[in-house]
């Protein structure tokens, strides 16, 4: 997993469906989101929702850090989603 998250280029985002296929885990994005709790040192902030929202515990945050590597967002507060 940790491979995974890293191999996430700079100022783009994957899903967290995508990151469990990379990983080998098809079918496990629950996990992704899970063992991403649980890294240190992964650019955690580069995996989203499918559906480009970011998850509302950590949008505020992770919407700093997207926005500071040049990814396109709308919303406002915790309400955020990722331009596509």
């Amino acid at each position: 997993m940790r491979r995974a998250v890293r191999a996430i280029p700079r100022g783009e985002v994957r899903s967290y469906a995508q990151v469990a296929l990379y990983a080998g885990r098809p079918g496990a994005a629950r996990g992704v989101g899970r063992e991403l709790k649980t890294l240190e040192n992964v650019p955690w902030w580069r995996v989203i929702r499918s559906s480009g929202v970011l998850a509302p515990p950590v949008a505020v945050e992770q919407a700093r850090r997207l926005k500071a590597e040049g990814v396109r967002l709308e919303g406002q507060g915790t309400h955020w989603r990722v331009q596509r």
